[in-house]
C-alpha cells in the first residue's frame, strides 16, 4: 500500500500514537459510556457507529482544508463549536423530560438506535477540535513524496477504526455494569439526571473551553 499508508517504523508508530490517543477519554468516550450505562449495550453501540462517521466526517474535513479555514477564522471555528455545545446542552435539557406512559415501567424508555446513531453523529461532527486535532496528528506521519490529500484520508480512516475497536470496548465494559445501575432502588429517575447532567455539563465544558487541540 504504498503511498497510501506510510512504511515500516512509521505505520509502527502511527499505530502506536493512535491506540494512545483512541484510549483517551474525551468527549466522544464520555457520550459513548453515557449513553451504554443509562439505555444498554445496543445503544452505546449505536453511538460507537454514530461518533465513528463523524470523526471520519472530520478526517475527510481536514484532508480538504477545513482545519486551514479553521485556523485563519475564528468565526468559523467557534460557530462550529458552540453549535455543537448547544446541541450537547439541548440533549441534556430532553433526558430531563420523564418519558410519558406507566410510571413504574421495568425499564427506562430507549430511543430508537437510528436516533442514537444521529445524535453521536452530530456530536462528533460538530466539534471543530477533531478537525484540528487531525490536522495536527496526522501530517507527522505523511509521506511528501506521494498524495498528501490520499494518505491523510487513508490515516484518518485508520485511526477512525483504531477509536472505534476502542470506543466498543467503553460502550461493552458500561453496558456490563449497566444492570447492577438499573437495580438500584429510584434508577428511573436517578438514571434521567445523571445522563441529563452528563450531557449538559459536557456541552458547558465544550463551550468554555478555549483551546483549539483535542481528540
Amino acid at each position: 500500500m504504498h503511498g497510501i499508508l506510510p512504511d515500516g517504523s512509521s505505520l509502527i508508530a502511527f499505530v502506536i500514537a493512535s491506540v494512545v490517543l483512541a484510549v483517551t477519554p474525551g468527549p466522544a468516550v464520555f457520550y459513548i459510556v453515557t449513553r451504554s450505562l443509562s439505555q444498554g449495550r445496543r445503544a452505546g453501540l449505536a453511538s460507537v457507529g454514530g461518533v465513528a462517521l463523524g470523526n471520519l466526517g472530520n478526517s475527510i474535513g481536514a484532508s480538504v482544508g477545513l482545519a486551514a479555514l479553521f485556523a485563519i477564522s475564528s468565526l468559523a471555528f467557534w460557530v462550529v463549536k458552540y453549535a455543537g455545545a448547544a446541541y450537547l446542552i439541548y440533549l441534556g435539557v430532553k433526558a430531563l423530560r420523564p418519558p410519558s406512559g406507566a410510571l413504574e415501567a421495568p425499564r427506562p424508555v430507549s430511543s430508537p438506535p437510528a436516533l442514537i446513531f444521529r445524535d453521536g453523529f452530530i456530536v462528533a461532527l460538530l466539534n471543530p477540535k477533531t478537525t484540528l486535532f487531525f490536522s495536527a496528528f496526522l501530517p507527522q506521519f505523511l509521506d511528501p513524496h506521494s498524495s498528501t490529500i490520499v494518505q491523510s484520508v487513508a490515516l484518518g480512516a485508520a485511526f477512525v477504526l483504531i477509536a472505534s475497536v476502542t470506543d466498543t470496548t467503553y460502550a461493552l465494559t458500561a453496558s456490563v455494569i449497566a444492570p447492577a445501575i438499573a437495580r438500584a432502588k429510584g434508577r428511573r429517575s436517578v438514571g434521567r439526571y445523571l445522563t441529563a447532567s452528563a450531557f449538559i455539563g459536557l456541552g458547558v465544558f465544550t463551550a468554555a473551553s478555549g483551546s483549539r487541540h483535542a481528540k
